[in-house]
């Protein structure tokens, strides 16, 4: 049962394309039933963020391409459109890929911690899809515990510059004094607060909080000290904003050239800075042709990012060494399910054979023959059964020489511990 992962990342696909192939996460449980229905396809989970799309799947033998073919149907793209951006691994690369997305490793941020918590978001989806089995619920346990050892072994983590931080700092770099902006958070998710909490840090003047349901809106303004509305109120507060940073879940733009344009013109063309870091985005694309506006998408925040990228690349590579070594750990174990356990046939050959003497002794008692026979008869017959085969083959290996059979029956039966009888090899 193969296991692949597939898909695309900020690496490998323009953000419009990433845009396309994302799952919202309403849509995400449908989408698992859908895909884990297809013939062949024994597990499914998909992982969707703001940078990559990626489906893990484990498939039977013949359904290898099962996976491609539906992601091209379930967002109606063409081969031509979808599979030059694509990556695709299978077994030991691809659970290495999976540590390495846990862990921080193919972010774009190197090391940052949020994916972590995707990743167990979408497990937690795919277990409640019933779309996992113990291969790949495996898997994820440990793809867990690989990212929590690399993140206490190694400092992939010291000074780590979430997409958050990232859009605060650009904004320092536009406006010198923070303290003198107001800001406009669209959203009110984990991407938000980290942004929220930063421009507290800088003594940010104003926090407006602007989200689709407003009482999560009120809880983080509360928590940060700012001021909540509803996001169908956005375009009378969007004139205040010197700073704009979204990250909403919505699969439309949020915030259109129109209102923006209009909210220029009512700050007499003061500059607004833009930071969309939603994918898909939250920002017209076409905002960015205004004048006074200065609009920046997840994508454009890498030059920043890079900046802080080499002083973690030591830790990343001790982190590399931990996901070998975890990658064929977990490799062994999955080859072994496919190995046929002697154990399981051996107790159930001997507890066949021990129903068929049982039944036979009960059968004496029934018939008046005294219990002490009926005792005896169970265990030498029994005894018998058990050592039949064995002992068959072990006189075989004496006749033959078989000396490494002979040596391997003793450590098998305790032997050379003492446990038989005093006697050499039987």
């Amino acid at each position: 049962m193969p296991l692949i992962a597939l898909g695309l990342n900020h690496l490998t696909a323009p953000l419009d394309l990433r845009e396309q192939v994302a799952f919202a996460p309403e849509d995400t449980p449908a989408a698992l039933t859908d895909l884990a229905g297809l013939p062949g396809v024994e597990e499914a989970l998909i992982l969707s963020t703001c940078n990559r799309t990626e489906l893990y799947c484990s498939v039977a033998p013949g359904a290898e391409q099962a996976p491609l073919e539906w992601l091209r149907r379930h967002h109606r793209l063409t081969a031509a459109r979808l599979d030059e951006f694509l990556y695709r691994h299978e077994e030991d690369a691809a659970v290495r890929h999976m540590f390495r997305v846990a862990t921080g490793l193919e972010s774009m941020v190197l090391g940052e911690p949020q994916i972590l918590g995707q990743v167990k978001d979408a497990y937690q989806s795919a277990r409640a899809a019933h779309t996992l089995r113990a291969p790949m619920e495996r898997l994820l346990q440990h793809t867990f515990a690989v990212a929590k050892r690399v993140r206490t072994d190694t400092r992939i983590g010291a000074h780590t510059v979430s997409v958050a931080f990232t859009a605060v700092r650009l904004a320092e770099q536009m406006f010198t004094d923070l303290g003198e902006a107001c800001v406009l958070l669209i959203g009110a998710g984990e991407t938000i607060e980290l942004a929220a909490r930063h421009l507290v840090d800088r003594h940010v003047r104003r926090l407006i909080v602007a989200n689709r349901t407003l009482e999560n809106a009120q809880a983080l303004a509360a928590r940060v000290g700012g001021y909540a509305v509803a996001l169908a109120d956005l375009a009378q507060h969007l004139a205040e904003a010197d700073i704009v940073i979204a990250s909403t879940a919505s699969r439309e733009p949020v915030l259109n050239r129109a209102t923006v344009e209009q909210a220029i013109r009512q700050r007499r063309h003061r500059p607004m800075f833009l930071v969309d870091i939603a994918v898909p985005r939250d920002i017209e694309a076409g905002v960015a042709e205004l004048d006074d506006v200065f609009l920046y998408t997840i994508d454009d925040l890498r030059h920043v990012i890079d900046e802080n990228r080499r002083s973690r690349e030591a830790a990343a590579r001790e982190a590399e060494t931990i996901i070998d070594l975890q990658v064929e750990r977990y490799m062994a174990w999955r080859r072994a399910l496919t190995v046929k356990n002697p154990l399981l046939a051996l107790r159930g050959n001997a507890e066949a054979q021990r129903d068929e003497v049982l039944a036979r002794a009960r059968a004496m008692l029934a018939h008046g023959r005294a219990p002490d026979e009926a005792l005896a008869f169970l265990a030498n017959t029994l005894t018998n059964k058990l050592l039949h085969a064995p002992s068959a083959r072990l006189r075989e290996a004496a006749q033959a020489g078989d000396v490494d059979l002979l040596h391997a029956a003793e450590r098998l039966y305790g032997l050379d511990e003492g446990g038989g009888d005093g006697t050499s090899t039987p």
